[in-house]
């Protein structure tokens, strides 16, 4: 079994995360992507609003130490969601999925909220097998395949304890 964990992420995560960002294949599972993937000014403008947002809580996911994503909490529009962003090599051994319930395990607001392309059927898969339930599907501009697509939106809602 492989040894999953959340950790801070740091200044020497970027260029890997920037590299996982740009894998086309990932970037087709994901669809909602940067507009330009290539762009490393872009994004780097774009990490250090997030890392300097105090509502968002970033970490870097490792597989027996070695990165392998990256996992975060944060607010829109009044609503908790959570993203992840598993490197293609750490793809079908659970890894994504062992994140999740450790960040959800971290994250005492509820409901969280979560979205995926309905394409996506690996990340929906994760979503559901701990505990998210689809709400919702739109339709929606997806700038990692140029066109409009379907995502589903999916909630973890509060248990009756009130976690």
């Amino acid at each position: 079994m492989n040894h999953i964990e959340l950790r801070a992420l740091d200044d020497d995560d970027l260029d890997a995360i920037f590299e996982m960002m740009r894998d086309r294949e990932a970037i087709e599972m994901a669809a909602f992507t940067a507009q330009d993937p290539d762009d490393r000014t872009a994004f780097d403008a774009w990490m250090a609003r997030h890392r300097a947002d105090p509502d968002v809580q970033s970490f870097v996911v490792t597989e027996n130490g070695g990165f392998a994503g990256t996992i975060a909490a944060f607010t829109v529009d009044g609503d908790r969601e959570v993203t992840y962003w598993i490197a293609r090599h750490a793809w079908g051994r659970g890894v994504a999925t062992a994140a999740l319930r450790l960040l959800i395990s971290r994250e005492p607001i509820r409901p969280l909220f979560a979205r995926a392309a309905a394409h996506n059927t690996g990340s929906i898969a994760v979503l559901t097998r701990v505990g998210f339930t689809e709400v919702s599907r739109n339709v929606d501009f997806a700038p990692g395949l140029g066109r409009e697509i379907e995502e589903i939106v999916f909630t973890l809602p509060p248990t009756l304890d009130g976690a």
